[in-house]
């Protein structure tokens, strides 16, 4: 039996999020500072830039992380590598050089708690069936339910990629559990549009993820050139279906 002092109950990190099994801690300051840091993370905090973590509790389940997240261990968890046999590992590696993902993603199972290291960056924790399939830009998948399956989707054409200047290929999650994921953006910034047999066009890649079920094109942002270029905006991407697009507002 292990008890837990001065985490759970800690004035210094607050529970900012929770869904399923996961939560997630923000340092409300950082403490370990000397004279000639304090004033630069005084200021940080007051900027909301904080160190954040995740702690994953653990009932008989399994969750994957992403390599080198994992921080400390407490319970009867144990770990496996994820990788289930060379054809497994070899279309992992493969995987891995596209998304630019870690090849194996250690797999934490039984009853305990699992901490991941500290992060600057914001933690979204997304239910992945009410997104269908949820695809995800370079970089943000930290952790997930291990029933979720993972593979690698493609753009429906190479010119959506290059016009458009997102990834040819990117990460997609499909099935039932909590998917945690690392944004540069907070939640409370990102924008939320559910579409339904309808579209959306955006200036930009500010798109960090959506629903695989919808088409994704780069098109004129007007029928014609001159109106593109009375407009001033030349092409944009296109979100087209039923389905959800999270958006970052700013760069």
């Amino acid at each position: 039996m292990i008890t837990y002092n001065n985490l759970y109950n800690n004035n210094n990190m607050k529970q900012i999020a929770a869904l399923g099994c996961v939560k997630v801690f923000e340092h409300q300051q950082d403490l370990s500072v000397n004279p000639s840091s304090a004033m630069a993370s005084y200021y940080a905090a007051e900027m909301n830039v904080r160190r954040r973590q995740v702690l994953i509790e653990l009932n008989g389940n399994s969750f994957t992380v992403q390599a080198g997240a994992m921080q400390w261990i407490a319970g009867a968890v144990q770990m496996s590598s994820g990788i289930k046999g060379v054809g497994d590992f070899l279309g992992k590696t493969l995987a891995s050089k596209v998304t630019k993902e870690t090849t194996a993603k250690p797999e934490y199972t039984g009853k305990g708690l699992v901490m991941l290291e500290p992060t600057y960056k914001h933690i979204l924790l997304e239910d992945v069936s009410e997104w269908g399939s949820l695809v995800l830009e370079d970089g943000l998948f930290l952790a997930c339910d291990s029933s979720i399956t993972q593979k690698v989707v493609a753009r429906t054409t190479l010119s959506s990629a290059v016009a458009g200047k997102e990834g040819l290929f990117n990460l997609c999650l499909t099935g039932n559990g909590v998917a945690v994921l690392e944004s540069p953006i907070p939640r409370e910034e990102l924008i939320e549009f559910v579409l339904q047999d309808d579209e959306l066009k955006i200036d930009g890649n500010m798109a960090i993820a959506w629903s695989n079920s919808l088409k994704f094109t780069v098109e004129r942002s007007s029928k014609s050139l001159v109106g593109s270029a009375i407009s001033g905006e030349g092409l944009v991407n296109v979100y087209r279906g039923t389905g959800k697009v999270l958006m970052a507002p700013t760069a």
